[in-house]
């Protein structure tokens, strides 16, 4: 029998299914589930692990409960009910929602975690999905030392950077504002793109510039050229998602009475977007809501 404690996985999704398979490669043995019963089958059959009948099932089979779906509230559902995770989960065991969630949520979820004898804890990643596949993410914890040493052996599989932040809820606060200032950096990089483009600039060489000067940020380094000229806008995050993400920042920003006017506009802008655009865009794909605007494109692929 394996020394290493069985990890319930719970959302094998395009972040989830590199996770989980770093998991499985290190070792681990995995209880694995998805809202889709056919992509867990898949996992199973290509990567390894075990299919859960139901997350009831999952928690009763596993020593820690990872989870990483699209919002709070599915993490709600999924641990409550009478197959949800708390109705089969063993005392002591440690639940990691590494979902991008709502801080407020997550402290009731932790409470209800603890009065089923468990513990809950929140590790939002930051990477992507290049960076996912890789074991690169960046990993915020939010918990007590002694639940994070517990677990840091799972979460180094997953990343190569894991930072406390506090307690349990204070890594999705963290996540949400770090996704707010990538937000920020690249709306603001892609009207830089567009003026430059009309004064005559080449975009390609203004994002080899901004690279090697003080404009430098993700979004020059990671996706201006990869995802925004070549026109692929398929950078595996979705648009969706990160409106969801900035809408949490927001409400960070009103529960604290700090005001907020340029985090404002930048979340009705990626808004304004998906609206534009409708449901299945890539968050790179805001790129043309500032290209409309503007009458003009970046993308090399359109100008061929």
């Amino acid at each position: 029998m394996s020394a290493l404690p069985t990890i319930g996985f719970v959302g094998l999704g395009s972040m989830g299914w590199p996770m989980a398979s770093l998991l499985h490669k290190a070792g681990y043995p995995l209880q694995v589930i998805d809202a889709s019963k056919e992509r867990a089958q898949a996992f199973a059959k290509e990567i390894g692990g075990t299919v859960a009948a139901s997350n009831r099932a999952l928690a009763a089979a596993s020593e820690l409960i990872i989870t990483i779906l699209p919002t709070s509230n599915i993490v709600e559902a999924v641990l409550n009910g009478p197959d949800g995770l708390l109705a089969g989960m063993r005392p002591g065991s440690v639940v990691i929602d590494m979902t991008s969630g709502v801080p407020t949520i997550t402290r009731t979820l932790a409470e209800q975690v603890k009065a089923a004898k468990g513990h809950f804890v929140d590790a939002p990643v930051s990477g992507g999905v290049p960076r996912a596949k890789t074991g690169e993410l960046a990993i915020m914890f939010g918990g007590s030392a002694e639940i994070l040493e517990r677990v840091r052996p799972v979460l180094s599989c997953m990343g190569t950077s894991i930072t406390p932040t506090g307690d349990v809820g204070s890594a999705h606060a963290m996540k949400a504002l770090n996704n707010l200032v990538s937000a920020g950096g690249f709306l603001i990089g892609v009207e830089a793109l567009l003026i430059g483009k009309r004064f005559g600039l080449d975009p390609s060489a203004m994002v080899d510039v901004l690279n090697s000067s003080t404009g430098m940020n993700n979004s020059t380094q990671k996706k201006f050229k990869q995802f925004v000229l070549s026109g692929k806008y398929n950078a595996g995050f979705g648009l969706d998602l990160m409106v969801k993400d900035l809408t949490i920042a927001l409400g960070i920003g009103r529960d604290t009475n700090t005001p907020t006017p340029f985090s404002s506009l930048c979340r009705e802008m990626w808004a304004s977007c998906a609206q534009m655009l409708g449901p299945g865009q890539d968050h790179t794909a805001i790129a043309k809501l500032s290209e409309a605007l503007a009458g003009d494109t970046l993308s090399e692929k359109t100008e061929k």
